[in-house]
């Protein structure tokens, strides 16, 4: 009877074979995780550049089509069908007035959206709901926006809210100079370097 007590204690517990084999599976569980993380970082990277892209052709074929910028475009709510008022129309000066995360309707920075979605150049309604108004949102839950000569930079800037310091570090290094307060990518910091553990407003020069 002792004899079958000590031998089952015996065969209780891990061998190191099988602890073995349990952290190489955690191991690779673990590393999996941290792929597929660093995947969906680089995905929402990717989009970034891709927004800032689309944006812009977007901008820029609105402009060739009808010789307007849109959010400035006067004659705008009797190009497109939909809901349109007269006040849906910019003043067609050649600048995009209001801020890029304009919240009234009433600024071109926000008649731009409606002014594309009108066109088809980008999806959404065109009615007099805040949505057909409403900047799209960026891979990082920040808005979308179109502001005029901001920061440092000259001119009609693409800005994306929100963005993880991290991120902006990575924006810079693929498409600048790594200094958030020059070149072509800034953000509203006056800082020469982005903080991890902030989250900066960037702007693309367009």
């Amino acid at each position: 009877m002792n004899m079958d007590l000590a031998s089952r204690r015996k065969q209780s517990g891990f061998t190191l074979v099988e602890i073995a084999i349990v952290l190489v599976i955690i191991g690779l569980l673990i590393g999996g995780v941290l792929k597929g993380r660093e995947m969906i970082t680089n995905a929402k990277i990717k989009r970034i550049e891709n927004d800032f892209g689309g944006v812009s052709a977007a901008i820029f074929a609105y402009q060739d089509r009808y010789g307007v910028l849109p959010g400035d475009d006067p004659a705008a709510s009797s190009r497109f069908s939909g809901d349109w008022r007269g006040s849906d129309n910019g003043n067609g000066n050649g600048n995009i007035s209001g801020g890029w995360n304009s919240t009234n309707n009433g600024d071109e920075s926000r008649k731009l959206w409606k002014h594309l979605r009108g066109a088809g150049l980008i999806a959404g309604p065109v009615d007099n709901t805040d949505a057909s108004y409403q900047q799209p949102s960026n891979s990082f839950g920040g808005n979308i926006g179109i502001d005029l000569n901001l920061y440092n930079l000259s001119g009609h800037n693409i800005v994306f809210g929100e963005i993880p310091g991290d991120i902006a570090q990575i924006l810079e290094a693929r498409g600048d100079d790594n200094d958030p307060s020059t070149g072509s990518i800034q953000s509203h910091s006056s800082s020469t370097t982005y903080a991890i553990d902030r989250r900066y407003d960037v702007a693309f020069r367009q």
